[in-house]
């Protein structure tokens, strides 16, 4: 006689589902460091708690500081503008290459903006460079040169390599593909031995933004006092954590990242870096931008961004507003520009935001 078992699904039994537990356990309603709204001296004592037990959850952020030991790459005329691409350490195992932009034939010290790739071949995407090093006249991809915009828009432009990417990605030419040991991603290898050691990449990038604001703050040509942050994708989750961690940065553009973690991150596949072990603390990505309450901070959201959908934009937009920064009496700080388009820059609001808040 022949047998066969009987299989069950989860259609049938959803708590075969490993997450159907788990979204029973997520509540960010509850969180210990959830928004609390109040009165301005509650808020004030709210971040100052949260954004130093932020700091401490995203890890990494004291790492042993070192002399930056800037070496100047290389310097090209660019005709309205110059392109520097330097080297410093961020700490004493890491160094980190930057671009700085800076436009001719306007008085000094400039403000600043810190822009922030996303995933792709790395910063050279964003400061008008092909992957091999070569010069383009044309804006291309989803990150459109927005490097170079801001710097004819009147700002000095810091462009790191952001850790995990270009030139930043890790070795792993020991490992012999030819038995079958597989080559992984940098981000999601870095991702795993950070969680391992109890942070985060995102710890890690955001520590490299610290540490090169304290780099431009040595230079002066350059006003700090007048310093934003511009980020698309990864480069958005980049511009949000640092914006805060670092009361240092007075506006922020946060381009395709802004939404909510179960409308979003944990949604779909999204990569490794997006994560930090124990976040769920902080209540919703709502929550965690009354960090930047009441500092400035446009949204920018495409209609047709798989990754980062609409509906869970616009409900944490709206938070925002009329919770979160309402409470700071200041939702008119909030901005958004929601455009038709996907996962990409805008560009329409972003520019001229930034030269009203910081100029």
């Amino acid at each position: 006689m022949v047998m066969s078992t009987i299989n069950i699904t989860h259609r049938d039994f959803p708590e075969l589902q490993p997450g159907y537990g788990l979204w029973s356990l997520y509540r960010p309603d509850k969180a210990p460091y959830r928004f609390p709204g109040g009165n301005i001296d509650t808020l004030v004592r709210w971040q100052t708690k949260t954004r130093l037990a932020l700091a401490q959850a995203i890890g990494f952020q004291d790492l042993p500081a070192c002399p930056f030991a800037p070496k100047l790459i290389e310097s090209v005329d660019k005709g309205d503008y110059v392109r520097e691409k330097w080297l410093i350490y961020t700490w004493d195992r890491a160094r980190m290459p930057f671009y700085l932009l800076l436009p001719k034939d306007l008085p000094r010290p400039l403000p600043v903006v810190l822009a922030l790739h996303g995933h792709g071949y790395g910063v050279k995407d964003i400061v008008g460079l092909w992957e091999d090093g070569r010069e383009r006249d044309q804006p291309f991809g989803y990150h459109k040169d927005f490097g170079i915009e801001l710097c004819r828009r009147g700002f000095a432009v810091a462009a790191p390599e952001i850790a995990c990417f270009g030139e930043r990605v890790t070795d792993f030419s020991h490992l012999s593909t030819d038995i079958g040991q597989m080559i992984p991603n940098t981000c999601d290898h870095t991702a795993r031995l950070a969680f391992h050691l109890g942070g985060s990449v995102i710890g890690l990038r955001v520590l490299d933004g610290r540490r090169l604001i304290d780099f431009l703050q040595t230079r002066s040509d350059l006003n700090l006092a007048r310093l934003g942050a511009m980020g698309l994708s990864g480069g958005g989750m980049h511009t949000m954590f640092s914006t805060c961690v670092d009361e240092r940065i007075r506006a922020c553009v946060i381009s395709g990242y802004y939404s909510t973690y179960r409308g979003s991150i944990f949604a779909m596949a999204h990569c490794a870096c997006n994560f930090v072990p124990g976040l769920s603390r902080f209540g919703e990505i709502y929550d965690l931008i009354g960090l930047i309450a009441p500092r400035p901070v446009l949204i920018e959201a495409g209609t047709l961004d798989p990754i980062f959908p609409l509906d869970a934009v616009q409900h944490s937009l709206a938070v925002a507003r009329t919770k979160v920064y309402a409470a700071f009496d200041a939702a008119e700080q909030v901005e958004a520009d929601i455009f038709e388009g996907e996962h990409e820059i805008h560009g329409a609001r972003a520019y001229d935001f930034l030269i009203d808040k910081l100029t």
